[in-house]
């Protein structure tokens, strides 16, 4: 007994001196209660959702459809895309304001998407109807992509991260110093070694669970693979910055986690970010994980192809590339 109490002593001192990671982890918590707290509360939801196509702010003044209750209107720039959101029932309708008189599509299918049509009738029964007619989308069409993205970041970022961490702490980065090895090339070999592993656990997963879920699948299959290989790297070149310059595990998980509960709170992982406020869905686009499962989701869901999601793409791969120039430029290869 004796032995093992001097144990714990030794353990609870240790940890006592390592004053920053002490502190780190006094401060992780409270701050993503704070940060989630204030992202759920936003009072009482609308009960509807209607996309609204053009730029005029939803006012009474502009239509009085807008004075509606129990309904949050929304900006759509993109018709095709509102239209398809409609058929998913990603929204309840969808309202453009701009022609005389003024137009909406109704989706038959959708009883919310009856009610509203109501509702607007009452406010402007002149108002033009079209159908877009399409089946609910399942959530676990939606979810398991999430789910594994979210699987795909963690992976990357923990795993490459406490690796280089522990390299650092051990003398292995010391020994490899005196090597011709570069930091370049230190960090482009680790970043490939995470991504084949990565990479080839998320295709396994997935090929487990499609037969299993009758995951829907609408696109090709290799768009699927390049896409997820993008959205890896970016995650892995991720934790690279955050471990190339430190030397303590518990300083580098503490913000590899404050860094991963918002990409899985803003990503969009279990609920679409549609409704959500204008700030909420700008953050949201700095985020690689919302590009990578907005992209998976668009080949899975729409049968989207490489060029209708080039804008992702380029935006993981830019992260990528500045997350490697940054961490390779401030990359230490000794703990001092």
């Amino acid at each position: 007994m004796n032995r093992l109490l001097a144990l714990v002593r030794v353990r609870l001192l240790e940890v006592a001196r390592d004053r920053t990671a002490l502190v780190w982890n006094f401060v992780l918590a409270p701050v993503l209660v704070i940060g989630v707290a204030i992202l759920m509360s936003r009072g009482q939801q609308p009960m509807f959702e209607v996309g609204v196509l053009g730029t005029q702010p939803p006012t009474q003044q502009t239509h009085a459809f807008f004075a509606t209750e129990a309904v949050n209107f929304h900006s759509e720039s993109d018709e095709a895309q509102a239209v398809l959101k409609l058929q998913r029932h990603r929204v309840d309708l969808l309202f453009d304001p701009r022609s005389q008189p003024a137009r909406y599509w109704v989706n038959p299918q959708s009883n919310k998407s009856l009610v509203l049509e109501r509702l607007l009738h009452a406010s402007d029964a002149a108002a033009i109807a079209q159908r877009a007619e399409g089946e609910p989308l399942r959530y676990a069409d939606w979810l398991v992509p999430g789910l594994l993205g979210v699987n795909i970041m963690f992976t990357c970022l923990f795993a490459i991260g406490h690796v280089v961490v522990r390299y650092r702490k051990s003398g292995y980065l010391k020994r490899l110093r005196g090597t011709p090895i570069t930091a370049v090339e230190f960090v482009s070999a680790q970043l490939i070694a995470c991504l084949i592993l990565t990479v080839g656990l998320s295709s396994l997963i997935y090929a487990i669970c499609k037969p299993v879920l009758h995951l829907r699948m609408e696109g090709h299959y290799l768009d699927l693979l390049i896409v997820t290989a993008f959205g890896a790297m970016s995650m892995i070149s991720m934790g690279l910055l955050v471990s190339a310059r430190l030397a303590s595990e518990e300083i580098s998980g503490g913000i590899m986690t404050l860094m991963s509960w918002p990409m899985v709170l803003l990503s969009g992982v279990f609920f679409s970010l549609d409704g959500a406020p204008a700030w909420v869905r700008s953050a949201s686009e700095l985020l690689p994980l919302t590009h990578l499962l907005g992209a998976a989701r668009a080949i899975m869901i729409d049968g989207a192809g490489l060029a209708d999601v080039s804008g992702s793409l380029v935006a993981m791969a830019g992260m990528t590339a500045l997350f490697v120039l940054i961490g390779a430029a401030g990359f230490r290869w000794t703990q001092d």
